[in-house]
C-alpha cells in the first residue's frame, strides 16, 4: 500500500469518502496521512460535511480560513476513527491544483486520494475539474473517489 498519502479535503461528501479510502490504503503504523485544505471563494452557498453547516458565498477570506481549520480538525478526528495514526494538517491559500501538486511533492506523497467532485465542481464542468487536472499532472498515483 502507501506510506504517505495526501488527501485534499473541501468539506464535500466526496472528500469525506476519499478520506475513508485513504485511511484504508495506509500501510502500517508509521504511515502518514497528510490532510490539505485550500480555502476557495464560492459563487454559491455550500453545505459542508462533519456538521460544520453552510458556507456563505460572501464569506470573507478570514471566515473561510477559520472554517477551513475547523474542517481540518474534523477530518483529522475522522481519520483517527478510520485508523490513521499519524495525521498532519495543512491549510494553504492559492490555486487548488497548484497547491495540491506542490504539497504532494513537499511531503513526498506516494499517492493523492481525492474526491472526483468537490464544492467548487459546478465551475469545473466548464473549465475542467481539480481532480482531473491533478490526475494528469501529479508525479505520484492519484486515486479519485466518487460517492
Amino acid at each position: 500500500m502507501y506510506q504517505r498519502i495526501l488527501v485534499p479535503v473541501d468539506g464535500s461528501a466526496h472528500s469525506q469518502h476519499a478520506l475513508r479510502i485513504a485511511c484504508q490504503l495506509l500501510e502500517g503504523s508509521d504511515s502518514t496521512l497528510h490532510l490539505l485544505h485550500v480555502p476557495e471563494a464560492l459563487t454559491y452557498a455550500a453545505t459542508l460535511v462533519w456538521g460544520l453547516g453552510a458556507v456563505n458565498a460572501e464569506a470573507s477570506n478570514g471566515e473561510r480560513e477559520a472554517l477551513g481549520k475547523q474542517l481540518l480538525e474534523h477530518a483529522a478526528k475522522s481519520a483517527a476513527a478510520y485508523g490513521a495514526r499519524q495525521v498532519e494538517n495543512q491549510l494553504v491559500q492559492g490555486d487548488p491544483v497548484r497547491v495540491i501538486l506542490a504539497t504532494a511533492e513537499e511531503c513526498h506523497a506516494d499517492a493523492i486520494v481525492m474526491g472526483s467532485r468537490g464544492l467548487s465542481d459546478l465551475g469545473g464542468v466548464v473549465i475542467g475539474s481539480v481532480s482531473h487536472k491533478v490526475s494528469h499532472l501529479a508525479k505520484c498515483h492519484v486515486i479519485t473517489a466518487s460517492q
